[in-house]
């Protein structure tokens, strides 16, 4: 089969790889749809200690092929969308639910073989079944709505509170419409790229560039500020803006070893919680049903296609933030 490798830091090509096998529990997907986001650039760039050669790829949808032994819970045939998480299931992290956080972290598309090919290997246990109709591209959202799923479900919320967010790209968006469904007072994106800020704008979000006013109409601050972006200038912006009692969420993937400098006095002083996220926990299921219900338009998110051929292509676009999300379909011939 053909599929995207990795093969070393800042190498990327298109090749001939052997074709995965089901083992017991296992299942092979035929790869509908594969969105490609800032992970892969970290996997790309060497971060993440990755395991090199890989192929990449975690934003997953396919149609079952084949089935190893002992698979009741999906059937060759069904559109399915794949929990990338491999969790040990007993470590210390596990063992306490919070498989995120596994001490032996493993998932698909980052320490093995991903979507960013033809076919996909993946426990049977990882996968959701689907509607036949649905959109395989829509479908493949799934995984990032869930990671902003289990992300919001993290925060302390409350009726009529102050939103923040950094960033209107995948991320930024669909926590805006996350939060604007929490019953939120105000939910502002601040958006440096034009182009992202007319896309938030035709889902009925708040959107300001960098610097302007409007971002200051909150006197006393906002009850919740989200970076989306992992952009040292954006969350250093964001921090002096959260409220007293407020809570500041790192969803954004920074650099290894990224430094921020804060005000420690005012945090304690104000009772400021920082907090992090990390990946999506037990959330696929609940991305889907929202996406089913129309949380979002993937007529105005996802703004790139590419066919597999050109994976390295689809990586350069996410790498200059052109449009919202980019999505890789391995049945689309290149060109």
């Amino acid at each position: 089969m053909r599929a995207a490798v990795i093969s070393a830091p800042g190498v990327v090509d298109v090749q001939d790889v052997p074709d995965p096998a089901p083992g017991p529990g296992e299942v092979v997907l035929q790869v509908a749809a594969e969105g490609v986001c800032g992970t892969d650039l970290h996997i790309l760039g060497g971060d993440f200690a990755p395991r090199l050669p890989l192929v990449p790829g975690h934003e997953i949808s396919g149609t079952v092929v084949a089935i190893g032994e002992d698979v009741g819970l999906v059937s060759v045939g069904d559109l399915v969308v794949v929990d990338p998480s491999l969790p040990c299931h007993a470590c210390s992290a596990c063992r306490r639910g919070r498989v995120n956080l596994c001490e032996r972290f493993a998932a698909i598309g980052v320490t093995q073989a991903g979507g960013a090919a033809e076919y996909v290997l993946a426990p049977a246990q990882n996968c959701v079944a689907l509607p036949p109709d649905t959109d395989p591209v829509l479908a493949s959202l799934t995984e990032p709505v869930a990671c902003a799923v289990h992300a919001f479900d993290s925060l302390p919320r409350r009726r009529a509170e102050r939103y923040l967010l950094y960033g209107a790209g995948t991320m930024g968006l669909v926590m805006g419409r996350l939060a604007q469904r929490s019953g939120a007072s105000t939910v502002r994106i601040v958006e440096p790229k034009a182009e992202r800020r007319g896309v938030a704008r035709s889902m009925q979000l708040d959107v300001s560039a960098p610097g302007d006013e409007a971002i200051h109409a909150e006197a006393h601050g906002y009850d919740v500020v989200i970076d989306c972006t992992g952009v040292v200038a954006a969350i250093a912006d964001g921090l002096p803006r959260v409220a007293p009692g407020g809570t500041f969420l790192h969803l954004g993937v920074p650099p290894e070893g990224t430094r921020i400098d804060y005000d420690a006095h005012r945090v304690y002083r104000h009772e400021i919680t920082i907090t992090g996220t990390m990946s999506l926990q037990h959330s696929m299921d609940a991305a889907a049903q929202l996406l089913a219900t129309g949380l979002l338009d993937a007529a105005l998110l996802v703004t790139s296609r590419f066919a597999l051929e050109d994976y390295p292509r689809a990586l350069e676009a996410v790498r200059l933030g052109t449009g919202i999300k980019t999505v890789v379909l391995p049945s689309v011939s290149g060109g």
